[in-house]
């Protein structure tokens, strides 16, 4: 008789991420885009104080929430449905609502395909929930493997074409001379480059690119964070392509040929720069040597 193979898989896929720790609200991701990598499906532990509540989401997805702890009131356009300890509450996509919570809560949320910023649409009414939108933005803006339903294959998602927010590294003594000047930004190689400037919406890969194409340049540098509706706002256009040149050195072939990298058409505004971060070097700390770190960045 034929013999017959099964073939079984277990693995650990990843581990908890604090991807929100606000006042009131702390989210770990045990499987997603940040905690395993994987957009098909994401859970979460949410655990939220009594008296809190989210702002209005819209979602792009279908959630089912289990809540484990204190009830959940959630509210819809004309309608209210409380959820209690040991029940499980089903979002379908398109659904606008604002969960509440009347005493403290813990539950568990499951979203099919994974939780994203893009399909989760915040109507934030204050700083601290702004706050927490930037810092989703943040972590969800690396690449992301979205896997294709009919040859599962893995392709780059969409998060990472076109992120929000920006960062572009240059030197102190370029950008003060920007900014005392009352012009916008060029880099050096801008002429060069193509009249581009280049950007990055990855933190992780801010410390890569400055090794890789800034070594060279001693004295202090910073790193400028802005945001792509703010260029628009300029009449100034962000294209998203592959890694380029910077000036007269190449593209790392090898670690960055996965790449999707803002291309800014124009200069920086000087006035749209939220933050400054201070990039720290080797040697005497800031001006030589490798780079190292950006302080509360990368």
């Amino acid at each position: 008789m034929p013999s017959s193979t099964t073939t079984t898989s277990v693995s650990v896929i990843g581990s908890a991420v604090r991807v929100v720790d606000a006042p009131g609200l702390k989210i770990d991701e045990l499987a997603g885009n940040v905690a395993s990598k994987d957009d098909r499906v994401s859970i979460a532990l949410v655990k939220a104080d009594a008296g809190t509540a989210e702002p209005f989401l819209t979602l792009h997805y279908d959630e089912w929430i289990c809540v484990l702890k204190g009830k959940i009131v959630f509210e819809t356009d004309g309608n209210k449905v409380e959820a209690s300890a040991g029940q499980t509450v089903f979002i379908a996509e398109g659904t606008r609502f604002r969960p509440s919570f009347p005493v403290d809560a813990e539950y568990v949320p499951v979203c099919l395909p994974a939780f994203r910023p893009d399909r989760c649409i915040r109507e934030d009414e204050n700083v601290e929930g702004e706050k927490i939108s930037d810092g989703l933005k943040k972590l969800h803006g690396g690449a992301i493997n979205v896997v294709d339903s009919a040859n599962g294959a893995k392709v780059c998602s969409s998060i990472e074409e076109k992120p929000e927010i920006l960062y572009h590294m240059t030197t102190v003594a370029e950008w003060k001379a920007a900014k005392e000047a009352k012009t916008a930004y060029y880099p050096k190689t801008y002429e060069k480059d193509g009249f581009y400037t280049h950007a990055t919406g990855v933190p992780s890969r801010l410390m890569h690119t400055a090794n890789h194409y800034y070594l060279d340049v001693e004295g202090p540098w910073t790193c400028l964070e802005f945001t792509r509706t703010a260029l628009k706002d300029c009449g100034i256009h962000v294209r998203d392509e592959e890694a380029m040149p910077v000036g007269d050195t190449q593209v790392d072939a090898e670690g960055m040929k996965n790449w999707i990298c803002p291309h800014i058409i124009g200069g920086i505004p000087i006035h749209i720069v939220k933050k400054e971060y201070v990039m720290k070097r080797e040697g005497d700390g800031d001006s030589s040597g490798k780079y190292t770190g950006i302080e509360g960045l990368a």
